[in-house]
């Protein structure tokens, strides 16, 4: 006895059954029937076999991916082949271990059926895991993966007839329009020009989007087990703040600021991993999935090394969040400290963001008044 296994450039033998009742060898004395097998080019392993009776208009048509043959794989199926002269067994194993259900379809009709939707969508990974999870994962992990999936959800096009009678009330600001050449030069985070409140001039919500908060709440984790943060693994800027979520009474208020430290740590860890030196202290860092995700698409040029461009609108992130942190009135040392500037490089950052730099008792202080207000741009005269 002989076990063969799947050869990779030889197909394996194909079974199939006609349910209807049809012997292919009955009046074929003459003329066999025409054996056919397609595979698709994308998928190898999707085959469809057609058995076409000669002077008859009916095909018998099965495949390995529809119908039976999707249901749950409880058994393998292999062919034995007896040679009684030799005595001996070969065994073979059937193609995809399916067995071809032959349904007659009326010449006319389309042979090849398209495949069902949910069945070319299964056989990614990331579905697969999907519905791993719906089945046997725990509520928090399934509340991990909708949030996920919210996050990756594509426009509906149902919904651009809301958004185009939404866009005609808006009232557009001629002034930022004119400025907005010098705003993207200054790489700044999304902002509201006309803002009354500082909060509103950069929106929370326009930098750490609804479905993310979730994925912040290591530093709360901390604070709550009574570990300390390691100088090693989170900014000087956090550090010196850590004693804040202590003296919060309000659980919302002290959840929010423990999340932009998160965040913030998050921002400038992968700055590091993407700089020249490649900071020791950021290798081991692990920021989460959704996160590395969003910093990719919003920083990466297609070079691992991040570009001047996207390096500064990262530090404007930062400095924003160190605005929140600080009511809106920051000193810049420690955070100059944690980018690796000089605070006198890093004042021009915090003045292209609309802040404003003055010394208190000999520490230099920025402050961001509303509404914003952005510097000029300056033009060189040429010398005739």
């Amino acid at each position: 006895m002989e076990i063969l296994s799947e050869h990779p450039n030889k197909i394996a033998p194909l079974v199939g059954y006609f349910p209807s009742g049809f012997d292919p060898e009955k009046n074929q004395e003459d003329d066999e029937p025409r054996v056919s097998v397609f595979r698709n080019k994308v998928r190898p392993n999707r085959l469809q076999l057609v058995v076409s009776p000669n002077g008859s208009n009916v095909n018998f048509v099965g495949t390995n991916y529809t119908g039976e043959a999707t249901a749950a794989q409880v058994c393998t199926y292999a062919l034995g082949i007896l040679d009684k002269e030799t005595e001996s067994l070969k065994i073979v194993p059937v193609a995809s271990n399916k067995i071809f259900r032959l349904e007659p379809k009326v010449g006319g009709s389309k042979i090849c059926d398209e495949e069902p939707e949910e069945i070319v969508a299964s056989e990614t990974k990331a579905d697969k895991i999907k519905d791993l999870t719906n089945l046997y994962g725990t509520k928090k992990a399934k509340a991990r993966a909708h949030k996920l999936e919210s996050l990756n959800q594509k426009e509906d096009p149902s919904a651009q007839g809301d958004m185009a009678r939404k866009i005609e009330g808006l009232v557009i600001n001629k002034e930022d329009l004119e400025n907005s050449s010098l705003c993207t030069a200054r790489n700044i985070p999304p902002h509201d020009s006309t803002a009354t409140i500082p909060e509103k001039a950069y929106p929370l919500e326009n930098i750490i989007f609804k479905g993310e908060w979730d994925y912040l709440l290591d530093v709360l984790e901390l604070l709550q087990s009574g570990a300390e943060l390691r100088p090693n693994s989170y900014p000087s800027f956090v550090c010196n703040r850590i004693h804040r979520l202590r003296e919060i009474q309000d659980e919302t208020e002290r959840k929010m600021l423990a999340c932009i430290f998160s965040f913030m740590t998050h921002l400038l860890k992968f700055k590091d991993q993407r700089s020249v030196d490649n900071a020791a202290s950021a290798k081991q860092h692990k920021i989460p999935a959704i996160l590395r995700q969003k910093f990719l698409k919003m920083f990466e040029d297609g070079s691992f090394r991040l570009s001047d461009e996207k390096i500064n609108l990262l530090i404007s992130y930062v400095l924003v969040l160190t605005l929140f942190v600080d009511n809106f009135q920051t000193d810049l040392s420690d955070i100059a400290k944690d980018l690796r500037m000089t605070p006198v490089s890093l004042r021009q950052h915090y003045e292209n963001l609309g802040c404003k730099l003055s010394r208190v008792n000999q520490i230099l202080l920025v402050t961001l008044p509303v509404p914003l207000q952005f510097p000029k741009q300056r033009t060189q005269r040429r010398r005739k």
